[in-house]
């Protein structure tokens, strides 16, 4: 397996893609990038990255690849025989930032060894803003070997970046980093909610809980969350809660109030009717 890797292509320019193309460009790195929607092109050329007319045609000038798109079923059908594995080199690192089931990356790992392709799943938390700065959180699982091979890439758009242990706990990590991120968004607006009723100024509510005990990041970046995974975050909790056989009746609850709450978002006026 080389030491070193120079170029690495990113399948997905969505709102976590763009900003981690540019900072991959950044650092040095040889980008190249496929994105299902044609509109985007000017927007990665703009980063300095080259456009690949297919993920085959990505893969097979990859040496790292960052999938940024989709859920289970579109990553079985990317990462496939059918999919980009037939043009993939042997030693190619695939690392899936997509939020999937840990024993979906167990699978498509066991796929992708028997042509020597690394397949582990590397999640980022922190979210779009994070993003943007560089400064996301990143968990990846794997082997020593590979996640040491990968950590530079991860490093330029991560200042943080924690190997989880086997394949699928990186995946394990973000659901429970999920699952906190949206109980705590739920609570936080329950209790904005609940002292704009008593005619508390919510803004110095707000900065006194972050120095109290109730502290925590949905309160900190309060007005900022887009909201725009929660329901599909809460479903994978939900079905990995099921697959193991146990009870997360707040999970379960959070979920129902996200569905309701993310049209609404922060306007607390209205929140509880």
């Amino acid at each position: 397996m080389s030491p070193t890797i120079n170029t690495v292509g990113v399948i997905g320019a969505g709102r976590m893609g763009q900003p981690i193309i540019g900072h991959l460009v950044r650092k040095g790195f040889s980008v190249l990038v496929h994105e299902l929607d044609p509109s985007k092109r000017p927007l990665v050329e703009a980063r300095g990255a080259t456009w690949s007319n297919s993920a085959a045609e990505l893969a097979a000038s990859s040496e790292a690849i960052l999938v940024c798109v989709g859920y289970d079923r579109e990553l079985r059908a990317l990462i496939s025989p059918q999919g980009i594995l037939p043009h993939t080199p042997r030693g190619t690192v695939i690392a899936v930032l997509s939020t999937v089931m840990p024993e979906t990356m167990a699978e498509l790992a066991k796929i992708g060894s028997e042509q020597d392709v690394h397949i582990v799943d590397a999640t980022v938390c922190r979210g779009g803003r994070a993003a943007d700065t560089g400064t996301l959180l990143s968990f990846v699982a794997g082997t020593q070997e590979v996640v040491e091979r990968l950590r530079p890439v991860l490093a330029a758009y991560s200042t943080d970046i924690v190997h989880t242990g086997v394949i699928g706990t990186a995946q394990v990590a973000k659901a429970a980093n999920n699952l906190i991120l949206w109980a705590c968004l739920v609570a936080d607006h329950e209790a904005l909610a609940l002292a704009k009723r008593f005619g508390m100024d919510i803004e110095v509510l707000r900065q006194a809980l972050l120095i109290s005990s109730a502290n925590n990041c949905a309160l900190k970046d309060w007005g900022t969350q887009s909201m725009a995974w929660a329901q599909d975050d809460m479903a994978i909790v939900g079905a990995m809660a099921d697959k193991c056989g146990i009870s997360l009746p707040q999970a379960g609850v959070v979920r129902e109030i996200c569905r309701t709450l993310k049209p609404r978002r922060y306007k607390l006026d209205e929140y509880g009717f």
